[in-house]
């Protein structure tokens, strides 16, 4: 009576034991390749987290930035290029995402008007230090 149990009970064991172990969660396990791996990271410097703004994926503990390191090495792992999977990002999140967007006419603001403001702010200094030389 006792053997058709143990038999019944590893019948309905087998199917569990055959499940495939979970992937690794690319979020925080680092790729298996070293160079893949270099390349992830340099990448992830260079994505601002959506959630912080003012920090790389790389450094931010929100679950977006967790989903964003994820989708990077995944695409990494399967061959993407660097370049590839940010121009993915660029094209999913805009060009804000990155922290040295591309120079285009969209983005030409954000690089000319820094530059605006300091010819502007040089311009007010020189101006005063004029001032302060004819007294």
């Amino acid at each position: 009576m006792i053997a058709p149990l143990v038999f019944a009970a590893a019948l309905a064991a087998a199917p569990a034991a055959a499940i495939p172990a979970d992937p690794p969660d690319y979020a925080q396990v680092a790729l298996a390749d070293p160079a893949k791996e270099a390349q992830a990271a340099a990448l992830m410097d260079t994505i601002r987290c959506v959630v912080c703004q003012g920090q790389p994926i790389s450094g931010s503990n929100a679950d977006l930035a967790a989903d964003m390191r994820r989708m990077v090495r995944e695409r990494i792992a399967r061959g993407d290029s660097p370049e590839q999977v940010r121009a993915w990002l660029v094209g999913r999140y805009g060009d804000w995402i990155s922290f040295s967007p591309r120079m285009r006419t969209a983005t030409a603001p954000l690089w000319l008007v820094p530059l605006g403001a300091l010819a502007g702010g040089l311009a007010l200094v020189a101006r005063r230090l004029r001032r302060r030389s004819t007294r």
